[in-house]
């Protein structure tokens, strides 16, 4: 049996003829993934950073002060910096002009030599050279020496050699590229997607001006310049919510050649907002600088208190690192020579050394602001100790709920309709807004795999309320107690998950999209390793249902339904149309066919590519300040599709 079975798996002979050599570039546009993380809209927006931080680097050395963007009408991207200009000369041992060794050969260019750049971003150097080897065309030109200097490229090779064509007083590169549409899945660029990347680095690079021009759309242009630099990230991500201090607490400090930039508030929410950045990639697992910041905070504070007297000794309460980052808001910036990246995403910082010199920094930076502002201290140590309270209140809650055990024998929700099977992998649970859709929901699912929870009314708005509160929340409490993780930073663990797609569904009007809202910040504020660890999605209901004689179409939105309107040869007059406003419209069978089955739904999954954006976007539209949200909707307005009132 064993040699039968050998015979008949595919190429049998391994010898060095099977050994195959990719010329150039090929190899990344064969396994474009492993470069850029994928090909869809993730992947292709990636295109557009990696020639940005080429010119950040630029920036970072001293070199550039204006980096602008430019979506063109063919859907192509220009990026033009005034930095030193690639070089033109030629390379000692590849023996092209070093321009084209930038753009054509993998792992190529200035960031290697720490005489050209002290410090530089990318998260992994893939460059320039990935960029153009993705792209059907692309384009550079170099002002340099006095000189215009251009080359042109085709999938990653040239196809001219590095002209001369005319004269330049200035400095700079200007990159063009057209993302092949052979490689991905679509090459159209999302405008606030990119915004918000561009603001984010204007932020944390003081005084760079970067500008984004969309000229696929008449007068649509932002321009992001911060001679605050992270000073003003804090204030913007706080625009919502009512800061307790005049200004935030800025720490600027470089030790042992490593620059520590730190900008931090704190304000009337009750929950953390602290984002870390590393040459400024965003470190969205934290590491050894997040690490120096929470100790040094925590051991400050806890110091002043006990100095001044400010914490009641016949109350027993001690402040946890925890109390002291409820309502904070906070950047940290660290710019490392040779940085060292570990966890699963590979952006968490692993060097040991910057621990201890982002604690030194911030013990001295904020041990100095206390003594001279005495009074906001004492706002902070106070906020602290409402926040052990509510803490301490929490734990009795949840110490309550356990001994009531107030759910079933099994702890599970009463009105959760689970599934047979218990394996996490294979698993999926529906938040179905209303009994009448958690109804159809339970007849139309496969009860081998899908677990319905309907819910009732509007759950509460966690922007506004603590742990303790929330936790008197039946629905919370349900949704919770279902989901099997726990809740919150202490009592979170993943490996409790009991479904591996936690799926929100409701209806498609505006109360839906509230509820769906409410429970996006909950999942967003206290259970947000779901998000990143990618078990969250929204199902997508059909809009519409098509019927032309006894054909039936099922249209998601008002593109699709054009489409299959023209697929018809028929107008809208011509065809019955339902629209659907709500789940329970739909029947069992047809809810399967269209949310449900798992061979024909779609569902969008909940993913944070900026945490910063999705900050300051949930507590504009969840939070008290209603300036700021009302500003949001007149902005946004033009851009929703099926608004039902």
């Amino acid at each position: 049996m064993a040699v039968a079975e050998k015979e008949k798996k595919v190429g049998s002979k391994y010898d060095a003829e099977n050994i195959q050599v990719l010329e150039g570039l090929e190899h990344v546009r064969r396994r474009p993934a492993m470069y850029i993380g994928d090909v869809g809209a993730r992947g292709l927006h990636h295109l557009v950073y990696e020639i940005v931080d080429n010119s950040i680097d630029e920036a970072m050395a001293g070199y550039c002060s204006e980096i602008n963007v430019f979506i063109n009408s063919d859907n192509s991207v220009t990026v033009v910096d005034n930095g030193r200009g690639i070089p033109v000369d030629m390379h000692k041992t590849e023996k092209k002009p070093a321009v084209e060794v930038v753009m054509t050969v993998l792992g190529a260019g200035g960031k290697f030599d720490k005489n050209t750049y002290k410090v530089s971003g990318g998260l992994h150097g893939v460059g320039a050279s990935v960029v153009n080897a993705l792209s059907e065309w692309c384009e550079v030109e170099v002002r340099r020496n006095g000189k215009l200097y251009r080359q042109k490229y085709k999938a990653g090779k040239a196809t001219t050699k590095v002209e001369e064509v005319g004269k330049s007083k200035e400095t700079g590169t200007t990159t063009t590229f057209m993302a092949d549409s052979s490689i991905f899945k679509k090459t159209s660029y999302t405008f606030e997607t990119l915004a918000s990347r561009l603001r984010e680095l204007a932020f944390l690079n003081r005084n760079l001006k970067i500008s984004l021009e969309d000229k696929r759309e008449k007068n649509k242009k932002e321009e992001y310049h911060y001679e605050g630099g992270i000073t003003e990230f804090v204030k913007y991500l706080d625009e919502s919510r009512q800061a307790i201090m005049k200004k935030p607490v800025y720490i600027e400090v470089e030790k042992e050649n490593t620059p520590v930039e730190i900008a931090f508030q704190y304000n009337d929410s009750y929950t953390e907002n602290v984002f870390s950045y590393v040459n400024n990639i965003n470190t969205i697992e934290g590491g050894t600088h997040l690490s120096g910041f929470r100790t040094a905070l925590t051991r400050t504070l806890n110091n002043y208190a006990t100095k001044n007297n400010l914490i009641k000794e016949k109350e027993g309460i001690t402040i946890t690192g925890d109390d002291t980052r409820e309502g904070l808001t906070a950047i940290i910036s660290v710019k490392v020579a040779e940085p060292q990246f570990e966890g699963q995403t590979k952006t968490k910082l692993g060097n040991s050394e910057v621990k201890g010199i982002v604690e030194s920094a911030v013990g001295d930076g904020l041990g100095e602001f206390l003594e001279k502002s005495p009074g906001i201290a004492k706002q902070i140590i106070d906020k602290c100790v409402q926040a052990a309270r509510a803490r301490e209140a929490a734990r009795k809650a949840r110490d309550l709920t356990r001994k009531k055990n107030m759910l079933e024998s099994s702890g599970l929700p009463g009105k959760l309709a689970d599934c047979s099977i218990n394996d996490p992998q294979y698993c999926e649970i529906y938040l179905v807004e209303g009994d009448s859709a958690g109804g159809s929901a339970k007849q139309g699912r496969d009860r081998k795999f899908q677990a319905i929870l309907p819910l009732k009314g509007k759950i509460l708005n966690v922007e506004k309320a603590r742990l303790d509160k929330m936790l008197s929340n039946e629905e919370i409490l349900t949704i919770v107690s279902a989901i099997g993780t726990g809740i919150g930073t202490d009592d979170f663990n993943i490996g409790n998950l009991r479904y591996g797609k936690v799926i929100i569904m409701t209806d498609a009007d505006v109360d839906g999209a509230h509820i769906r809202t409410l429970l996006l910040t909950f999942f967003f504020r206290h259970m947000r390793p779901l998000v990143e660890n990618g078990n969250l999605y929204i199902a997508q209901p059909p809009l519409y249902k098509l019927k032309k004689g006894k054909e039936e179409k099922y249209a998601f939105d008002d593109e699709e339904k054009a489409t299959y309107l023209k697929q018809w040869g028929a107008k809208e007059d011509d065809v019955n149309i339902q629209r659907y406003k709500g789940l329970g419209e739909m029947n069992p069978e047809q809810l399967w066919n269209t949310t449900m089955d798992p061979d024909k739904r779609v569902m969008l999954q909940v993913s944070i590519e900026d945490a910063a954006t999705a900050d300051h976007v949930f507590s504009t539209l969840m939070g008290d300040a209603v300036e700021p949200r009302r500003k949001f909707i007149e902005d946004n307005a033009k851009y929703v599709r099926n608004l039902d009132i």
